[in-house]
């Protein structure tokens, strides 16, 4: 295809010169018209996305007690699948940095959760071939001004897009010629609030005019076992508004968004396809080392696969089940037990969006 375009444009410029029929500027623009054509044939006709939820690679705090031991990489064992994706997703849960103080008061730090990675972990990141992250989530704070400054610049150093704080609201990239709008939200307090439902709505609207595919991200819901369903209403936990995630992931795809994925419960929650949109409303842990209860279903750490077109409408998915174990790196789980509790929330919180899981983890959309 490239040569016929480039013989193409050969034949009209000789022509053009020949006959003196053209000016410079018409060439000019010939050129450019046929450079577009071009670029246009070699966009993929669908991109998989693959989605993951909260990842912390270890933390130096209160010691180094609880960084893995050398030797072994986060995603070793998982690799196989995530390096398929086109565009790879996960949430920070914590910092990437070097300095900085804990910004949390505890009086016992063992028992204090803040968490702060070396920044020489973002290398991990960028050698699975992370796209996109959102840094949106209760842990970004956790060591001050500082640890959120290192953790963009260590993003930033691995070539990798995020979003979901003040200084970066939104982010726009670029990938095998589609672009992509990115912003991400959550209700702490570093960071874009997932209760501004007019905010959210103008930074959706303000990169669906900019971009291919809109990717919305939330850190939202309360937390634990008894939390697995969406309620469709405004949750607490410890006595926080944790948001309306059903009406906030709604509201964004009305707004332009073409993918809505969750993480915040540390359990998984369901899928759904809304408007030919898909959203995931919780991913739960993922590659969570220490410090994390990874009892039971908190251990299950699925892997979405989601196929969208140029149009970001939802094509076909496939749930890929890992799972974790305490101070053990995810692996993938023959037993498929993230699999088997999506599709049950999915079936009993969302039976009208017709989604139907296979026994490999593929699902469709079933048509009337």
């Amino acid at each position: 295809m490239r040569r016929i375009l480039l013989f193409a444009f050969i034949f009209v410029f000789g022509s053009t010169v020949r006959a003196q029929k053209y000016s410079k500027e018409a060439i000019n623009s010939m050129f450019i018209i046929a450079q577009k054509t071009q670029e246009e044939l070699a966009k993929p006709k669908f991109v998989k996305v693959m989605a993951v939820g909260d990842i912390m690679m270890g933390t130096n705090f209160p010691n180094d007690s609880y960084l893995p031991p050398e030797g072994k990489g986060p995603f070793d064992d998982v690799n196989s699948i995530l390096t398929q994706a086109d565009i790879l997703f996960g949430n920070l849960e914590g910092t990437l940095t070097d300095e900085g103080e804990n910004a949390k008061r505890c009086s016992d730090p063992s028992k204090c959760y803040s968490f702060r990675s070396p920044e020489s972990f973002g290398k991990y990141l960028e050698e699975t071939g992370f796209d996109v992250m959102s840094i949106a989530n209760n842990h970004i704070g956790d060591f001050g001004e500082i640890g959120i400054k290192n953790t963009s610049k260590t993003l930033e150093k691995h070539k990798i897009a995020y979003a979901g704080v003040f200084a970066q609201p939104s982010t726009i990239f670029e990938k095998n010629g589609i672009t992509y709008g990115f912003c991400a939200f959550a209700p702490n307090k570093d960071c874009l609030k997932i209760h501004n439902l007019t905010n959210a709505k103008k930074i959706v609207d303000e990169l669906k005019q900019k971009v291919d595919i809109v990717i919305v991200s939330f850190h939202g819901g309360a937390e634990g076992f008894k939390h697995t369903h969406v309620p469709r209403k405004t949750e607490r936990f410890y006595g926080e508004d944790r948001g309306d995630v059903f009406r906030f992931a709604h509201s964004m795809i009305d707004a332009g968004a073409d993918m809505v994925l969750g993480h915040g419960p540390h359990v998984s929650r369901a899928f759904e396809v809304y408007n030919n949109k898909f959203i995931a409303y919780s991913l739960g842990n993922f590659c969570t080392y220490s410090r994390f209860n990874l009892d039971g279903i908190k251990g299950y750490a699925p892997i979405a696969e989601v196929h969208i077109d140029l149009d970001g409408n939802f094509v076909k998915g496939k749930l890929h089940s890992a799972k974790q174990i305490d101070e053990v790196y995810p692996f993938m789980d023959e037993k498929k037990r993230a699999l088997k509790e999506i599709q049950k929330l999915t079936q009993e919180d969302f039976p009208e969006s017709k989604l139907v899981f296979e026994e490999d983890g593929s699902f469709t959309q079933q048509k009337e």
